[in-house]
């Protein structure tokens, strides 16, 4: 049975794109395009694994949608792709302990990714 994965972001052009490449690593998606969309979309759908905008109905969103997914499925991995270093020239590193407090995501990605690049960090967090 093919995997799922869950993608939510509010750049429709972005979110169609990864869509795409997702499709063909050869995985279901679903998709939303809000974090209200997402959190919806988890409650009667658990992904094998999750690519999330950071900022989308606020700048934090991403995080949010990261702890509710997390809450709810201890075990799905997330990932955060954003813009938001080159955007702000904020960034993360969720490798502290201080921040894995916070930051529910298994890894960041900066947009603009290589499709050979994603799909080898979705298949080492899904461990194929």
């Amino acid at each position: 049975m093919k995997k799922t994965i869950l993608i939510v972001d509010d750049d429709m052009d972005y979110l169609f794109q990864m869509k795409l490449k997702v499709e063909q690593f050869g995985f279901e998606t679903i998709t939303a395009e809000s974090q209200k969309e997402g959190e919806m979309i988890i409650e009667s759908v658990k992904p094998d694994l999750a690519i999330l905008d950071l900022m989308m109905e606020s700048d934090d969103s991403g995080f949010i949608l990261a702890y509710r997914i997390k809450r709810k499925y201890p075990d799905v991995p997330i990932i955060i792709a954003t813009a938001v270093t080159a955007e702000t020239g904020m960034s993360f590193d969720i490798n502290t302990d201080e921040n894995q407090q916070w930051i529910k995501a298994d890894l960041f990605l900066d947009k603009g990714i290589r499709a050979d690049q994603l799909q080898r960090e979705i298949n080492k967090l899904l461990k194929i």
